[in-house]
């Protein structure tokens, strides 16, 4: 399925690969500069750029542009899905996913990517069973490596890969049986513009305005950055508790499988998409 991944910095250097099945030149990245060219924001680039001979599929995590090779018709979520699963490994066992953590911990990465594909189709992504795979990189395991020439490949199967869910090592007691569902929804506002008074009004639902949420927050420069000339404009991220602003409601909960009498309750959250204040 997948061929080579790439790694690719924000200024289109290309500062780690990893191949499976063969050797993919790094000349097939020249469609994906082409299409960073041609892409006015780096998150417009396409996620998937045919070529004459592969597929390119990508996605972009923290500056990081992570591009994988695909030589047959694969479907594309499935391989976007890999990828984002691949970031947040990364971000789990060093802290975070940057250039720099990923160039530190170059062998557990390439030990990482070696466990969580086989011959370029998906084995092991859950993050109990590389833990118990790939040990993640201390200080003193990193010493110890270096004196005994060992590495942080557990010598033991994970007892994840015994568990009938994968994710959830065998044997494991919890005092509280607790289960939690994401429902994930998207909405799009309908706006007006008043020629007159210059206002663009965006409603996207209605919020109570007995409780109306309050957005608060520091605007800080870069260090050596001049103070811009005009007001900027300023992507803002935020979260509203308890609240679905499209009205949406769970009217019954339902639990099967379980003896005991589990506790039901429901917590709302909207999110900001891509959102943008004009100063």
């Amino acid at each position: 399925m997948i061929h080579s991944l790439f790694l690719v910095n924000a200024t289109g250097d290309i500062f780690l690969e990893k191949h499976w099945k063969s050797v993919v030149s790094r000349s097939v990245c020249d469609y994906f500069f082409e299409a960073q060219e041609r892409a006015t924001e780096p998150e417009n680039i396409p996620p998937v750029i045919p070529t004459p001979h592969h597929y390119l599929i990508s996605v972009l995590r923290h500056r990081i542009y992570f591009v994988a090779v695909i030589q047959s018709e694969v479907p594309p979520l499935f391989v976007i899905e890999f990828l984002h699963r691949v970031v947040d490994t990364f971000q789990d066992y060093f802290g975070v996913c940057t250039e720099a953590a990923i160039k530190d911990n170059v062998v557990v990465v390439y030990e990482l990517l070696e466990e969580m594909l086989d011959n370029g189709f998906p084995l092991a992504t859950e993050s109990n069973i590389l833990k118990e795979l790939i040990k993640p990189p201390t200080i003193l395991r990193t010493v110890v490596n270096t004196i005994t020439g060992s590495t942080n490949v557990g010598e033991q199967l994970p007892t994840g890969q015994l568990s009938v869910v994968p994710w959830r090592r065998t044997g494991v007691k919890y005092t509280n049986n607790e289960a939690y569902f994401d429902v994930v929804e998207e909405i799009d506002g309908t706006y007006t513009f008043d020629p007159v008074t210059k206002l663009l009004s965006w409603d996207v639902g209605k919020i109570n305005p007995q409780k109306l949420p309050s957005l608060k927050g520091t605007m800080s420069l870069q260090a050596g950055a001049s103070k811009p000339d005009e007001n900027p404009t300023i992507n803002i991220q935020f979260k509203i508790q308890q609240l679905a602003i499209s009205g949406l409601k769970v009217n019954r909960l339902d639990m099967y499988g379980e003896k005991y009498k589990p506790f039901k309750g429901i917590k709302y959250m909207t999110k900001a998409g891509k959102f943008q204040v004009r100063t």
